[in-house]
């Protein structure tokens, strides 16, 4: 079963301590955020064991060496910051598009996050300009591809650390990007100079793959409530029944998510006057695995959503740093944190188990949509078909973007490629995982909405018969943005418009004001 609906914060966001997964949604969309007072404590405690390493001239990884496969390189300790400065310019090698302003947000979040829970030994100030430049919407312009997922995303958190120093670029407010250092100056914040370790704890760790996939995850619990609402208006607008979701069915199979979601398609349905009117007749013995089985694929999708989201709770709050300062010890200890493959892993089942989800609505879409398949609607729900085409190509369309969607569910986890000499010889490729993720979520938006279209105008055409309640009050609202289509016109706005109205919640919240909170 998905989890509850996020609920955002109240005030701003104390990172350091317990983050959750609202939190970092909150702090993309433009939450503010402050460092957490026991965190400055852990911080200022663990930058002294590194500043006493340094001065005891101890070999410590990427601060007394060089890093890769330059790890037996012994580095001068008077070169401390130049090797910190050198890695974050030769390191920040992303290409491609850049990550929306929200995924960079939640990036330079996170990553300020993990350097306060206090293994990363580097200084307050660090995470203060960090945190400022979150609170003064300084946003780095971070390119998408080039990570391998470990030693982290080191090439987009490279990308993420240039304006630290003042380099690289930041996002505009016109959607390009501009030189970091003056738009810093602009909002009264200084570049700062990293001393021993910082550059590399900047760099090192799973924030880019985590941001993309926190994000995409709020999406996809949105979508999977979204689903049972649109599936809820075509099993009326089929003429089907709720008779395969009666309770004592379902409980006879209790995965968690299965459950949900047949309640709440109970509950969607009930007071249904189209239900009724053929509740006895014996017009069809079963429905179609589309129609009745929703709560089994439905539910196995919540299911996987809520593994993923347990997965990506547990990351936000670790320490994914390397080296890492054992604070109670007072040792810095390497290790392998960094690596991706827990992230990787679940980002690819969630695009993977959305890919069914996107996949059922469009066998749905097409039934309403096909005469010989749908109890009496016309074809392609066109009132006057032949001379009109309907809805024919809204299911062209959606089988696009299902087939799309099966092709980015190839796991990206399941590839690694060698690379510095040897030396990080398994990557997880995360990064790649969580874009697939993001894209995969987008394309069944859309294979939704493309669903709530058809829907909403076989209900009218089932007139004078009305859905009931839940869904007559979600059709009310797609028609308040999508008219009726009584003859052929371009469809591009009213797509648009559905997208929207699934994407951002809007259909979900009408159900749940006549239903209450669904599961």
């Amino acid at each position: 079963m998905a989890a509850a609906p996020r609920q955002a914060p109240a005030g701003p966001v104390a990172l350091g301590g317990p983050l959750s997964l609202a939190d970092v949604e909150a702090l993309a969309r433009g939450a503010p955020a402050v460092l957490d007072e026991a965190a400055r404590d852990r911080v200022t405690a663990a930058r002294a064991v590194v500043e006493q390493a340094v001065a005891e001239g101890r070999t410590i990884y990427g601060v007394t060496t060089g890093f890769g496969a330059l790890a037996g390189t012994r580095i001068d300790p008077e070169r401390a910051e130049d090797l910190q400065h050198g890695i974050v310019r030769s390191h920040a090698t992303a290409v491609g598009p850049l990550l929306s302003r929200p995924e960079a947000r939640a990036m330079l979040a996170l990553r300020a996050h993990v350097l306060a829970l206090g293994g990363s030994g580097v200084r307050p100030e660090v995470i203060e300009l960090m945190v400022a430049m979150l609170n003064r919407d300084v946003v780095p312009a971070v390119p998408e591809r080039g990570s391998l997922g470990a030693s982290g995303d080191l090439a987009p958190l490279a990308a993420l650390a240039l304006p630290v120093i003042g380099h690289g670029r930041v996002l505009d407010a016109a959607g390009g990007t501009e030189p970091a250092a003056p738009a810093l100056a602009r909002a009264g914040l200084e570049p700062i100079r990293l001393a021993a370790k910082e550059g590399l704890a900047l760099v090192n760790g799973t924030q880019g793959m985590l941001a993309i996939g926190v994000l995409a995850h709020a999406r996809a619990e949105r979508l999977v409530r979204a689903a049972d609402v649109v599936a809820a208006m075509t099993i009326e607008a089929a003429l089907g029944t709720d008779a395969p979701f009666d309770e004592r069915l379902q409980r006879l199979r209790p995965h968690r998510g299965q459950l949900a979601s047949a309640s709440n398609l109970r509950r969607l349905l009930a007071g249904s006057p189209i239900l009724a009117s053929h509740r006895d007749s014996p017009h069809l013995v079963q429905d179609a695995y589309s129609l009745r089985c929703a709560p089994q694929v439905h539910g196995a999708v919540r299911d996987q959503v809520a593994r993923a989201g347990e997965t990506l709770a547990i990351e936000v709050n670790a320490v994914s740093d390397n080296p890492i300062v054992l604070l109670d010890a007072r040792e810095i200890r390497s290790g392998g944190n960094f690596h991706g493959m827990p992230v990787a892993l679940v980002l690819d089942a969630l695009a993977a188990a959305l890919v069914p989800l996107a996949s059922i609505a469009e066998r749905r879409l097409y039934r309403l949509l096909d005469p010989a398949l749908s109890n009496g609607l016309p074809p392609f729900l066109a009132p006057a078909s032949g001379l009109n085409s309907g809805y024919m190509l809204l299911q062209y369309t959606a089988a696009s973007l299902v087939s799309e969607a099966k092709a980015l569910a190839h796991p990206a986890s399941v590839d690694s490629i060698p690379s510095s000499a040897g030396q990080e010889d398994h990557v997880s490729m995360g990064m790649t995982a969580a874009r697939h993720a993001r894209e995969v979520v987008g394309l069944a938006e859309v294979v939704l909405a493309l669903e709530a279209l058809a829907a909403a105008q076989a209900l009218d055409l089932r007139a004078p018969l009305e859905p009931g309640p839940a869904t007559r009050a979600v059709h009310a609202a797609l028609r308040e943005r999508v008219p009726f289509v009584e003859h052929d016109r371009e469809l591009g706005a009213d797509i648009d418009a559905a997208v929207e109205l699934v994407r951002d919640g809007t259909l979900v919240a009408v159900a749940e004001g006549v239903v209450g909170r669904l599961d």
